[in-house]
């Protein structure tokens, strides 16, 4: 391996941990937040349910660059006080991508079968052990295939951090073009194989989750699964 290979390859590699970090800081303020606003867009208060749609239309409905522009660069003007460029790019990860998860959520609670709403009424549940026990559990086995998506799409969205100069392999990269601008099929080729290698383990997680969910509800196997397995099975 020649010098400049290694030197493109290991420069790169040194924004995989902000990558990495911004990604799973991201995961998990949109779990919160798609949650909370999913939940809320089902309210019986008129106000609550208002709240909650103004903020996913307003995340949803604009872009993720001129959100990080605004976090980033506009809030400091307006109050003095500059975020980390991480730490300002996984907020915005977060409020974009939970107003897309919100909609997930909602759904999947909306999905839940009416009888075992039923049930938990005539079990005498409150509206809290109705939610959290009976249909949030069943709600969830339904959220993690679009969250798994969801999830991989805020993963590649780290690229834009690039223009806060936070240190991810984006930005990496365009540090190197000026200098090795023959080799950018290798600085990019790099990049692309450092993004697959994050979706695939996030896809690995998320339907291992999906696996372990669906048997704790006495659920069968997703179809997928259930293909692979009997392809293996002994003939």
């Amino acid at each position: 391996m020649s010098d400049s290979t290694s030197n493109i390859i290991s420069t790169i590699l040194s924004g995989l941990g902000t990558t990495v970090y911004a990604t799973v800081g991201g995961i998990a303020l949109t779990i919160v937040l798609a949650l909370i606003a999913g939940l809320a867009m089902l309210s019986r208060s008129r106000t609550v349910r208002f709240v909650s749609r103004v903020y996913v239309e307003g995340f949803r409905g604009t872009s993720e660059v001129v959100q990080l522009f605004w976090l980033f660069f506009v809030l400091p003007a307006l109050v003095g006080f500059k975020l980390v460029p991480l730490f300002a790019g996984i907020i915005v990860l977060g409020l974009n991508h939970g107003a897309y998860g919100a909609e997930i959520v909602r759904g999947a609670v909306q999905s839940v079968p009416r009888a075992q709403r039923e049930g938990a009424v005539a079990l005498s549940f409150s509206p809290a052990q109705r939610m959290f026990r009976v249909i949030l559990p069943q709600a969830v086995v339904e959220m993690l295939p679009p969250f798994n998506n969801l999830f991989i799409q805020l993963m590649k969205s780290t690229a834009l951090l690039y223009f806060i100069s936070a240190g991810e392999i984006t930005e990496k990269g365009e540090l190197l073009r000026p200098v090795y601008g023959s080799q950018l099929v290798l600085i990019y080729g790099v990049e692309l194989l450092c993004y697959l290698a994050i979706a695939v383990v996030i896809t690995m997680i998320m339907r291992a989750l999906e696996r372990v969910l669906a048997r704790r509800l006495g659920r069968e196997p997703p179809k997928r699964e259930r293909a692979w397995a009997r392809a293996g099975a002994p003939g």
